[in-house]
C-alpha cells in the first residue's frame, strides 16, 4: 500500500504540482513553438513522453553502473546529453517514416528535443532526488505527461483565440504568453490539493 502511495505521489506531483512548464518553466521553446495546433502539440507531446521516459531509465543506469562505479560523475551532463540525442534521433526516424505530415509540421522543434532543458532537467533531478530505477522512470513518464497536458491545453486555447477578437498589440505570442501565465496560476492550485491528499 505504501509503495502504491509513493507511485501515486510521484505521478501526481510530476504531472500537476511540479509541472515542468507551469511550475518550473523548463521546455518553454517547444511549448510555445509547437502549440499553435492540437495535432502538432499531441505529436510533440508523445515524442517528448517517449524520450523523457526512456532517458530517465537509461540515464539512471548509466549514472549508477558507469559514472558512479568508475568515479567519473563529473561527466554526467555530457553523458546524459549524448543519450538524449541518440533517443531523439531514433524518434525522428520513426516519425519521418510513419507520419511525414507530422514530421513536417514539427519542423525544427523535433531535433530540438535534444536541447530541451525539460528532458535533461528530469534526468538530473532523478539523480539529485536519489530515486531508484522505477521511481526515475515514473518521474520521467509523469513529467512528460505533464508536458503533454500543458502543450495540448495551450494548443486548444490558441486555436480558440484564432476566432476571438484580440487587441492588435496582443496578437500572436503576447496573448499566448498571457494564456500560459494564467494556466500556470491555475495549476498552482494543485499544490494545495496535493498537500491535503498527503496529509490524510
Amino acid at each position: 500500500m505504501e509503495a502504491m502511495l509513493s507511485i501515486f505521489a510521484i505521478l501526481l506531483s510530476s504531472i500537476l504540482v511540479n509541472n515542468f512548464i507551469f511550475a518550473q518553466f523548463l521546455g518553454i521553446c517547444p511549448f510555445l513553438g509547437v502549440s499553435s495546433k492540437i495535432e502538432t502539440a499531441v505529436g510533440m507531446g508523445v515524442a517528448v513522453t517517449f524520450v523523457m521516459a526512456m532517458a530517465s531509465g537509461i540515464t539512471w543506469c548509466v549514472q549508477v553502473y558507469v559514472l558512479d562505479a568508475l568515479g567519473i560523475s563529473y561527466l554526467q551532463t555530457v553523458a546524459f546529453i549524448l543519450i538524449i540525442a541518440a533517443l531523439v534521433q531514433f524518434v525522428e526516424m520513426v516519425i519521418r517514416k510513419s507520419s511525414p505530415t507530422l514530421y513536417t509540421a514539427l519542423g525544427v522543434y523535433l531535433p530540438l528535443i535534444t536541447t530541451n532543458c525539460a528532458v535533461l532537467g528530469v534526468t538530473v533531478l532523478n539523480i539529485r532526488q536519489e530515486y531508484n530505477f522505477l521511481q526515475s522512470v515514473l518521474n520521467g513518464f509523469g513529467s512528460a505527461l505533464g508536458f503533454l497536458l500543458a502543450i495540448v491545453l495551450l494548443a486548444g486555447v490558441r486555436e480558440r483565440l484564432n476566432y476571438s477578437k484580440i487587441p492588435k498589440s496582443l496578437e500572436g505570442f503576447p496573448i499566448s504568453i498571457i494564456s500560459a501565465g494564467l494556466m500556470s496560476v491555475a495549476f498552482y492550485g494543485f499544490s494545495g490539493l496535493f498537500a491535503a491528499l498527503l496529509s490524510q
